[in-house]
């Protein structure tokens, strides 16, 4: 069974213990527990490589990115800049990348590989954005036997089923191959909880919030693509896009949904789920 696992991860900075406001870990602590009961599900999946789709790494225009960088890395500092600093460095899954960049462009979706620095060797080493740090922070840290990761990005122009169509590639490519996966949805939530917030208010990202937990709840995660446009414009959720690739991950692999923990800490919403392999 290659596919073994796939989760929905936060991705804000402070549930990292180091990171934290004020140097202190009690804040966001719902949300820590919950990524560390994720990080034992992973654990005990055992994967060769963790693909992880993310909504900060490549923003492409009405294209899918596909890593193709030997390694990815990158540095997290604390609130406005305060030291301690947080670093990551991982390699990829070069093979399994360009295996997914070909098959999905030989199905017609929007694909774009990208790599940088140099084609392969250290140098071929993409920076690496805090929606893919702070989830492997927690998943891939300190363990012997690192897995390898694919970083993909969705894109928000092309039309969802298309993302969703990619999900089911990434499943179909782990279910034929020798490989262990395991597939991270890298989503916060709604945006638009607090008026102090970035974003403003809006009372629909209470409504998103709630529509995405019960979807979990009653393991229908699909039913998020039939959100309306302006709802989702309106609750300002970086999460719809990562969660639909995982919906099409879903339509191919039977899971059994968790819910670990869901909270709104500041302004926005950070979900902690899990999906383990039906028996």
């Amino acid at each position: 069974m290659p596919l073994s696992y796939a989760c929905i991860t936060p991705h804000g900075d402070e549930i990292i213990p180091e990171l934290a406001t004020g140097g202190t870990p009690r804040g966001f602590l719902t949300t820590r527990t919950g990524m560390i009961r994720i990080a034992k599900e992973v654990k005990r999946a055992k994967p060769d490589t963790v693909v992880i789709a993310t909504p900060h790494n490549l923003r492409l225009w009405r294209k899918i990115g596909i890593v193709l960088s030997e390694n990815s890395s990158g540095t997290l500092q604390g609130s406005r800049g305060r030291k301690p600093s947080v670093h990551l460095k991982v390699k990829c899954d070069q093979q399994f990348a360009r295996k997914l960049l070909d098959r999905t462009a030989k199905r017609g979706l929007p694909v774009v590989g990208a790599n940088y620095g140099s084609f392969e060797g250290p140098l071929s080493d993409l920076p690496m954005d805090w929606g893919t740090l702070v989830p492997l922070w927690f998943l891939a840290r300190g363990r012997l036997n690192r897995p390898q990761v694919v970083i993909v990005t969705p894109s928000r122009e092309i039309p969802l089923l298309q993302n969703y169509e990619f999900g089911q590639m990434i499943a179909a490519l782990a279910e034929n191959g020798s490989k262990r996966c395991v597939f991270v949805a890298s989503a916060d939530q709604a945006h638009a909880h607090k008026k102090s917030g970035p974003y403003g208010f809006s009372r629909a990202a209470a409504e998103y919030d709630r529509f995405v937990v019960d979807a979990i709840r009653k393991n229908r995660i699909r039913s998020i693509m039939n959100l309306p446009g302006k709802f989702v414009d309106a609750a300002k959720p970086d999460s719809l896009w990562q969660m639909t690739m995982l919906a099409g991950v879903l339509s191919k692999v039977r899971m059994d949904a968790e819910l670990f923990s869901y909270e709104v800490p500041t302004y926005f919403g950070m979900i902690c789920a899990g999906f383990r392999r039906n028996k």
